[in-house]
């Protein structure tokens, strides 16, 4: 595809998207790496045009360059920020509150602490990312391992095989004290997707590389 072709159809999709407001998003394209710029009001939106782009055919690797300009000149307080972090982490059921600290400077959240399953610490990050004031997450919450590696490498080959998204003959698993290695070909970037989610998925991964490439 040609790269004049592949921004148009990002700024096609980037428009589309309700979620933002697209009009200060800029959009370069080289060989299929796709660049963005610019600026929105709220870290969600940041978010949100990354994986917007990320889900365009064509797309080989993106540089994400956007950067948070809450509208107004008005600023929330970090100490309001932690407050309402605080209170998200409480109201999730799904999230033991006393395994994670937070800490936030200038609106930019820090997450930290120990939890069983990567859909928490998703989860965390997700609820955190929508509140007002926040510019930026680091999301540093460890992943504490329950499983053997056999175990996490069966549950992973066996969600490859469930899922529709992905061809599960090209992508080999690797796994090594809860780190998992994703290696193969795949056709399209939704596909590899899918097989990073199906990875995270599994109990004990600490973290997933992805080495899968785009034929």
């Amino acid at each position: 595809m040609l790269d004049n072709t592949l921004r148009q159809n990002i700024i096609d999709e980037l428009e589309f998207e309700p979620s933002i407001d697209a009009a200060d998003i800029g959009v370069a394209v080289d060989n299929g790496v796709v660049t963005l710029t610019g600026h929105v009001a709220t870290y969600s939106e940041k978010v949100t045009a990354e994986d917007v782009v990320k889900r365009v055919r064509g797309v080989r690797a993106i540089a994400e360059e956007i950067e948070v300009r809450p509208v107004g000149s008005y600023s929330t307080a970090d100490d309001e920020i932690a407050r309402r972090v605080l209170n998200v982490i409480k109201w999730n059921t799904t999230i033991p509150e006393e395994s994670i600290q937070v800490k936030v400077q200038k609106g930019w959240v820090s997450l930290s602490g120990t939890l069983e399953w990567q859909y928490q610490k998703n989860a965390v990050a997700s609820a955190v990312r929508n509140l007002t004031g926040v510019i930026g997450v680091s999301n540093l919450i460890q992943i504490k391992p329950k499983a053997t590696t056999a175990d996490i490498k069966k549950r992973i080959e066996e969600a490859f095989k469930r899922d529709a998204e992905i061809e599960a003959q090209g992508i080999r698993v690797g796994v090594r004290d809860g780190k998992v290695t994703l290696e193969g070909h795949v056709k399209v970037w939704a596909e590899r997707q899918a097989a990073e989610r199906a990875a995270w998925s599994a109990p004990g991964v600490k973290a997933v590389e992805d080495r899968i490439t785009l034929t």
